[in-house]
């Protein structure tokens, strides 16, 4: 689960309904388990009884959110935006901010699916598009995310 620091209530709540969903398909929910998007993740997924992992930037596992189960703190600042992305079968980017995107790229390097929900548009140079999955709505986008990671 991709996302920013921080959201619209609209964006939140599309992040709380793709927790949710997330923890219904049986799934893990991994993210970078601060605020804002992740925050709203992982409450989603809580509350479906989900489990929920943060990979957290600074060095103590108590910076994370209240609804990640395993806090993982890695001391790595912005770095450990590739723990996150490596850490999963495939991701589903809601929103943006320049760490979203930064994830989005090192999933697209790395050949992590990459499903985006009202997420960043990104054109190659050559103006061929990535494979980023579009989904309209948190079903689309996790039902496109569980089929791609191939679960």
């Amino acid at each position: 689960m991709l996302g920013p620091g921080q959201g619209a209530p609209e964006t939140l709540a599309l992040a709380t309904e793709v927790g949710a969903q997330i923890a219904r398909a049986g799934a893990v929910l991994i993210c970078g388990g601060l605020g804002g998007v992740m925050e709203a993740a992982a409450r989603g997924a809580r509350q479906a009884g989900g489990l929920t992992v943060g990979i957290i930037p600074g060095s103590d596992p108590g910076e994370a959110n209240d609804f990640i189960d395993v806090p993982i703190a890695t001391g790595m600042g912005e770095a450990r935006n590739g723990m996150v992305v490596r850490s999963s079968n495939a991701v589903i980017a809601i929103a943006g901010s320049y760490g979203t995107l930064s994830e989005i790229a090192l999933a697209l390097k790395t050949g992590v699916p990459v499903v985006g929900l009202g997420t960043w548009n990104l054109r190659h140079p050559d103006g061929s598009q990535p494979p980023i999955l579009t989904a309209h709505n948190p079903s689309e986008a996790v039902a496109k995310a569980v089929e791609a990671a191939g679960a």
